[in-house]
C-alpha cells in the first residue's frame, strides 16, 4: 500500500512518529531561547532541516505593513544574511498594499500575508500567478535554478499574522535533485511556524514586561530626581558603577572570588537592585536629603544668626554712642579710646560671624577647640524685638554646628538612615519573578558595614551576599566621587581611593571587592565616564591604605 509521499505506510507512519518527536523537540528548543536574532535563526534553520530545503527566508511584518527581511540563507550558494550572521540584507521591504491600499497578490509572500494561507509553488518558473522576476535575476547572477517554493505565514495565538516563513528547493537526501515541498512537509512547517510565532509573540510580551518593568524603575528616578537633584546622579550612577564590579568580579580567575561567576539574568537581577537601592529616598523629606550646611532645615539658618551679629553690631554702636554722649556732658574726653573699643568690638563680632559660617559648612571632623569656640561663641546675648534678652544661638543650634562629620544631626541621620528600611519595605512587597528574587536583599544591604556596624541590621560580611556588597562599595565611592552634593566638594580619585582603602581596613567594605576594584583599575574606567578632569589625579599607591597589588 502505497502513502501519499510514494512510501510503504509502515515507513511513512515511522516518519511522521520521527517528525512529530523532532517537532516536539524544536518546541521545546524555541521556548528555551531567549535571544530574538538566535530565535528567528533557530526557525528558519530547523524548517530548513525538516523539509530538506536549500535556502530559506525569514520575514517579520513591520507596523506600516511591509515585509522586513529579517534571514537569509542558502546552502549550496554558502549565503547567510540577518539573523546572527551579523551582516545585513539590503534588500528592501516587501509592500503588503499599494499606495492606493490594493493588496499586493502577486509577490509570494505578501499573499501568504494576505490570505493567511500557505503558498506552496512546485516551480516558480512555470508560475504565472506571482511576480518571480527579482528571483530570475538574482538566479541569473548567481548561477542558480529556485524552484520550489513554500511560502507559510506566520500566525500567533492571537491570530495576527507576524511573519513569513519561505522556504526554497526541497531536495532528495540521496540525489540531491529538487522536488515539489511534499503535503506532509508543508503540514509539519505549517505546524512550526505556528509554534514559532506563539514563541516570537510571548518572547515579544515579555521583553515588553522587562521594558516596562525597566521604565517603572527610570520613573523612580525620575521621581527622586524631581524631589532632589542631588540623589538622583547618585541613583544612575551607582548601577553603572555596580555593573562595572561584576562584570570585572565575573572575569577575575584569582583569589577568594575567582570561583564566584554570574550569569546574565544574575547580572540583570544586581542591575534592577542597584537602580533601586536608594528608591526609599522618595519618602525621606527634602530638607534633609538636600541639607547642604549645618544649620539648614527649610531654609539655613545662617541668614537669621548673621541677623542676630547684625543687632549685637547695632547695639555695640549704640552703646558706643551712649558713653560719648555721657562723656560730653563730663570733663572727661575719651573719643579715641572710645572708637577703638567699638572697632574692636565690631572686628571681634565679625570674626565670631565668619567662624560660624565656617562651622556651618559640613566636613569630616570637628576639633574640641572648635567645639569651644562654638559655645563661647554661643554665650553671647542680644535683647529681641519683644525686649527679651535671648541667646546668640540656641540648643539646637549649637548641636548643629557641633555635627562632627557632614550636615545631619543625629536625628536627621536617623531620617536619612530610615530610607533603607524604607526601601527594603518597598521592595519587599514587589511579587517579582523568579530571576528578580533577591532585589530587595541586594538593594538593602548598601549601608551594612562587613563588621558589623551599618545599618538598618547591622550584618555582618558573612551574612551578606556578594551581590549586596558590590552595591555598598559602589554607593561608597559614588558619594566620595560626587559634584552634585550640597554639602561637600567633589573629591579628587587619590583622595576617594584614600578613603575607600581605609574602610577596607576598618572592615567597612569588602576586602576582596576592593582588591578587584583596584586591580582592574575599575575607579579609573568609572571616571574617564563619570568624574571631572580635575577629580582624575595622579595616584601613589604606596599612600592607598589597605593596598596591595594581587600577584
Amino acid at each position: 500500500m502505497k502513502s501519499f509521499l510514494g512510501l510503504s505506510m509502515e515507513y511513512s507512519e515511522k516518519n511522521i512518529s520521527n517528525l512529530l518527536r523532532e517537532l516536539n523537540e524544536i518546541g521545546i528548543a524555541l521556548s528555551a531561547e531567549k535571544d530574538h536574532d538566535s530565535l528567528l535563526e533557530l526557525i528558519l534553520v530547523k524548517a530548513m532541516e525538516i523539509t530538506n530545503a536549500d535556502g530559506g527566508t525569514l520575514y517579520s511584518r513591520t507596523d506600516d505593513q511591509h515585509l522586513k527581511f529579517e534571514i537569509l540563507h542558502n546552502r549550496s550558494l554558502n549565503i547567510h544574511k540577518g539573523g546572527t550572521s551579523g551582516e545585513e540584507i539590503v534588500f528592501y521591504p516587501i509592500a503588503l498594499y499599494d499606495d492606493e491600499g490594493k493588496p499586493n497578490d502577486h509577490m509570494v509572500a505578501a499573499r501568504a500575508v494576505i490570505s493567511g494561507e500557505t503558498v506552496n509553488i512546485p516551480d516558480a518558473y512555470a508560475s504565472e500567478e506571482f511576480d518571480f522576476s527579482g528571483t530570475r535575476n538574482f538566479d541569473s547572477k548567481m548561477g542558480y535554478r529556485s524552484t520550489s517554493f513554500l511560502t507559510v505565514p506566520m500566525t500567533n495565538h492571537e491570530n495576527d499574522i507576524i511573519g513569513v516563513l519561505q522556504l526554497i528547493n526541497a531536495t532528495e537526501e540521496d540525489s540531491k535533485t529538487v522536488r515539489p515541498f511534499s503535503p506532509l512537509g508543508q503540514q509539519v512547517v505549517e505546524s512550526l511556524a505556528s509554534q514559532a510565532a506563539v514563541t516570537i509573540t510571548n518572547t515579544a510580551l515579555i521583553e515588553a514586561q522587562k521594558n516596562l518593568f525597566d521604565s517603572f524603575i527610570q520613573l523612580i528616578a525620575d521621581a527622586i530626581d524631581e524631589k532632589s537633584p542631588y540623589t538622583a546622579g547618585h541613583c544612575r550612577r551607582v548601577p553603572v558603577l555596580t555593573n562595572m564590579l561584576a562584570v570585572a568580579v565575573n572575569n577575575f580567575d584569582k583569589g577568594p572570588l575567582k570561583d564566584f561567576k554570574m550569569t546574565d539574568d544574575e547580572i540583570y537581577e544586581l542591575d534592577v537592585a542597584a537602580w533601586l537601592h536608594d528608591c526609599g529616598k522618595i519618602t525621606t523629606p527634602e530638607y534633609v536629603v538636600d541639607k547642604g550646611t549645618k544649620l539648614e532645615t527649610i531654609f539655613d539658618r545662617i541668614n537669621m544668626v548673621d541677623m542676630s551679629f547684625e543687632v549685637l553690631k547695632r547695639d555695640a554702636v549704640i552703646n558706643s554712642l551712649k558713653t560719648k554722649l555721657e562723656e560730653f556732658n563730663s570733663d572727661v574726653d575719651n573719643e579715641l579710646a572710645i572708637d577703638q573699643t567699638l572697632q574692636n568690638e565690631l572686628s571681634t563680632l565679625s570674626k565670631e560671624r565668619n567662624d560660624i559660617r565656617k562651622y556651618n559648612v559640613g566636613g569630616e571632623s570637628i576639633s574640641a577647640e572648635d567645639i569651644t569656640r562654638i559655645e563661647g561663641i554661643a554665650k553671647r546675648t542680644y535683647v529681641n524685638p519683644e525686649g527679651k534678652t535671648v541667646k546668640l544661638l540656641g540648643e539646637e543650634e549649637i548641636q548643629n554646628l557641633e555635627i562632627g562629620r557632614g550636615t545631619l544631626s543625629i536625628r536627621e541621620r536617623e531620617i536619612i538612615n530610615n530610607h533603607v528600611s524604607v526601601t527594603i519595605k518597598m521592595l519587599e512587597s514587589l511579587p517579582y519573578p523568579k530571576h528578580l528574587t533577591r532585589v530587595p536583599e541586594f538593594a538593602g544591604g548598601h549601608h551594612e558595614k562587613m563588621d558589623g556596624t551599618g545599618y538598618p541590621n547591622k550584618l555582618t560580611k558573612q551574612q551578606m551576599s556578594v551581590q549586596a556588597r558590590m552595591i555598598a562599595i559602589a554607593d561608597v565611592f559614588e558619594a566620595l566621587t560626587a559634584s552634585d552634593r550640597p554639602y561637600k566638594k567633589a573629591m579628587t580619585l587619590s583622595q576617594s581611593l584614600t578613603i575607600l582603602g581605609q574602610m577596607k581596613l576598618d572592615n567597612h567594605v569588602d576586602a576582596d571587592l576592593f582588591d578587584i576594584f583596584m586591580h582592574e583599575k575599575i575607579y579609573l574606567e568609572y571616571a574617564n565616564k563619570h568624574l571631572s578632569k580635575k577629580q582624575i589625579d595622579d595616584i601613589d599607591f604606596e599612600k592607598i591604605p589597605g593596598y596591595s597589588p594581587i600577584q
